[in-house]
């Protein structure tokens, strides 16, 4: 299976993945529109049956992005792909010039064997106004933060 850019008419079944997760607690919900207006920031991975992963790098600073939206299907976990849908986040952001990345977690151990480091949330001012606000978990968030420096590597 091959990580592509997400297209147009992929935003239908990425709103259904992501919506699986939000479901369960794991993921923020995004509506079909908050996927069509930031379709450019999706990578996806297609199986026989359509989308079975996908993930999203979004500009938040002038050097920072966080990589959100992570979601693989259960039926296709253990198979590298999300690792996949993280290095080709990772790769466009380095292309385009950004100097860290982070994410916020429930699976810490995952992004550190990525190289992700903890790190505390109030280090991410821009993330809490712009997302963690909406959020039905706020201010209690489970999540912890998590950063990689690009610049280092």
């Amino acid at each position: 299976m091959k990580v592509r850019k997400a297209i147009l008419e992929d935003a239908s079944e990425i709103h259904k993945l992501i919506n699986l997760y939000a479901k369960k607690g794991s993921l923020l919900p995004r509506s079909l529109a908050e996927i069509y207006e930031s379709i450019r920031d999706f990578f996806v991975v297609a199986g026989e049956d359509g989308i079975v992963a996908t993930a999203a790098l979004k500009i938040v600073w002038r050097d920072l992005a966080e990589i959100r939206s992570l979601a693989v299907l259960e039926s296709h976990k253990g198979k590298g792909i999300g690792k996949a849908l993280v290095e080709a986040c990772l790769k466009e952001a380095r292309g385009i010039g950004v100097k860290r990345v982070f994410v916020l977690t429930n699976i810490p151990d995952y992004f550190s064997s990525m190289g992700f480091a903890l790190v505390d949330k109030k280090r991410l001012p821009q993330k809490v106004w712009f997302d963690c606000i909406r959020c039905p978990k706020f201010p209690d968030c489970d999540e912890v933060a998590m950063i990689l420096d690009l610049e280092g590597l």
